[in-house]
């Protein structure tokens, strides 16, 4: 018989927001769970995530690891060392997916204050054994990655595309973008910008305006998709590229920044400072948007009350009832005719002999 974990009397607080408005609400998997009447949310009262059996810490650890550089096995091999936990790669890999597509939806719609002065490049990715190409544009300023583009070639409708991300994100545009001599950008960058931004075609050695600080992000990028030993698909590659793009923004410091974030350097106010807040923020709950039209039918819709009617079961009246369904049965089956056919006698089975 599975073991219960008893938890103390006094009230426990709620983990998303930490309300003492909680109750009692069951177990799961032997471990007490506590319903909050502030938020409607259900929690554990251990430090593991709802319907997951690894303590969020580790989730965390984990996140971290991955996007820092480790492989998958290297990640399960350290969750053993340290906790004596060793989940399958499979695990481990539902983890990355799950809450990569919940922290790029919660950074998605941030803006920050960037420079006037933005570099530009690209750089080919492997996916399946085939190469890709990966755009990118950064302030220079902040560090902040404003934009990516994954493509499989390099025509100026991308760079163009890249631009135009770009200024949605900064909701400016820059006074000069400096870029290599690929020619793309030339028309790319006049198409998205006009004639009012100045296009610096330059080197990563040259001794003004160059590239260097995006050809270091793309050899740190590089260098842990070389781990991985390749990306799978084009899905595989966007989403991956979609988390990196966060934890380089808003979770990684840069010692070129004094310690402080992409993010925290071009003002961003955002409170999600590390994988383990990512692993613990709180789900929104689910709104429906209704046009005006549609609330003033809700408005003026009544409620549907229902007439409370006491009903009863009669056990004689039932029984009688299927007394005369079986006599009913058995009469029919009297009446039917036999369907299969009588014995053969012995003078019809030497006849066919």
């Amino acid at each position: 018989m599975q073991e219960t974990i008893k938890q103390p009397s006094e009230s426990v607080v709620c983990k998303f927001c930490q309300s003492t408005n909680t109750r009692k609400y069951g177990f799961v998997e032997g471990v007490q769970t506590y319903f909050c009447n502030s938020c409607k949310r259900k929690f554990k009262a251990d430090d593991r995530l709802f319907r997951m059996k690894t303590p969020a810490n580790q989730v965390s650890s984990a996140l971290s690891m991955y996007y820092e550089g480790m492989s998958i096995n290297a990640i399960r091999r350290h969750l053993l060392q340290e906790y004596q936990n060793f989940p399958s790669s499979k695990t481990v890999y539902e983890w990355i997916q799950k809450y990569t597509d919940e922290v790029s939806k919660r950074f998605r719609d941030y803006h920050p204050q960037v420079g006037n002065v933005w570099i530009a490049d690209e750089t080919v990715l492997d996916i399946d054994g085939k190469n890709i190409w990966m755009y990118d544009i950064i302030d220079e300023k902040t560090r902040f990655l404003l934009a990516t583009r994954i493509t499989t070639a390099r025509t100026t409708r991308d760079a163009q595309s890249l631009m135009e991300q770009a200024e949605k994100r900064a909701g400016k545009r820059p006074s000069m973008v400096v870029t290599d001599k690929q020619n793309s950008y030339l028309d790319g960058i006049e198409l998205a910008y006009g004639m009012d931004t100045e296009h610096v075609q330059s080197s990563p050695f040259a001794p003004t305006d160059d590239t260097q600080r995006i050809e270091r992000f793309h050899g740190t990028l590089k260098a842990r998709t070389k781990v991985m030993r390749g990306l799978k698909s084009i899905d595989t590659a966007i989403q991956f590229v979609d988390g990196y793009l966060v934890h380089y923004n808003f979770l990684r410091p840069h010692e070129a920044l004094s310690g402080r974030t992409p993010a925290e350097e071009s003002k961003v106010d955002y409170t999600i400072k590390t994988w383990a807040d990512v692993t613990r923020m709180a789900h929104p709950q689910i709104q429906v948007l209704t046009t005006p039209a549609k609330v003033d039918i809700l408005s003026e819709r009544k409620p549907l009350i229902r007439p409370i009617t006491n009903r009863t079961y009669d056990t004689e009246k039932k029984h009688k009832q299927r007394i005369i369904h079986r006599r009913a049965t058995v009469r029919i089956s009297r009446k039917t005719p036999r369907i299969t056919p009588p014995a053969p006698s012995l003078t019809q089975i030497r006849k066919i002999r």
